[in-house]
């Protein structure tokens, strides 16, 4: 794809209001192409690949593998600066602006950033924001960060203007990997009224309803990863519930 294509893409599709579905893929987790058949059939905008661990070495494999069985854009969702892969289409370069770690804030970008220039990759800078559910998430220990609270919306809101503000050209909001209670609508909702930039939507999305309130609410993108590996065939009910608006 063309430099800056997929932002492009992410962007017309949000001025629009048109929603989109990114399958996210744990390396650790990939063991087969029949994700890839279904996403295909399904109609699934883009792979995301990454974790806030992964032990397999089978990052750069994975990414191959999607790449060269699939038309479906690859993007890569790093949980650290060793998630690289020139294979891939683009990379959420997140920074972490819930917390205060600076390591996750600018750390990790600095000790990326020589290769990341000559990667080929489209950049993508991105606000990452992990909003509080009923456990510690991975995202959040690994981080060592606190999450904001899913009751506190100003802060969200505010956390969500200051990363507009800063240059970044996307939020995304997270619950973590495998939660059971989603991001509320309500704090969707205030999020995405103080800023233009797309909102990324992920964590304890597991029916087309969450999906559907999560997309009502104001999410541009909806993310599902656990879930499909519980249930690879929800890719299908989520998809046509996310691609009716």
């Amino acid at each position: 794809m063309t430099p800056s294509a997929i932002y492009s893409s992410i962007l017309k599709c949000t001025k629009q209001g048109k929603k989109q579905f990114a399958v996210l893929i744990d390396p650790d987790k990939f063991h087969s192409t029949k994700i890839i058949k279904l996403a295909e059939a399904a109609g699934v905008d883009y792979f995301m690949v990454g974790g806030s661990l992964i032990s397999s070495g089978n990052f750069d494999k994975c990414v191959e593998t999607l790449k060269s069985n699939s038309s479906i854009p690859v993007i890569i969702f790093p949980g650290n600066n060793l998630q690289i892969s020139k294979h891939a289409d683009a990379i959420l370069l997140l920074s972490l602006i819930s917390g205060r770690n600076p390591d996750f804030l600018i750390g990790q970008h600095v000790i990326s950033a020589s290769f990341l220039k000559t990667s080929g990759l489209e950049i993508i800078p991105t606000g990452y924001m992990l909003i509080e559910s009923e456990k510690q998430s991975a995202a959040s220990y690994m981080s060592n960060t606190t999450p904001i609270p899913n009751d506190k919306f100003d802060i969200a809101m505010s956390t969500a203007m200051a990363g507009e503000m800063l240059g970044l050209k996307i939020i995304y909001m997270d619950a973590g990997s495998g939660v059971k209670r989603s991001i509320t609508s309500e704090m969707i909702k205030k999020v995405k009224s103080t800023i233009e930039i797309p909102l990324i939507i992920g964590g304890g999305i597991n029916t087309p309803e969450k999906a559907i309130l999560a997309c009502k609410a104001g999410a541009d993108i909806i993310v599902v990863g656990n879930a499909l590996e519980k249930e690879i065939t929800l890719i299908k009910s989520i998809s046509q519930a996310i691609h009716k608006f």
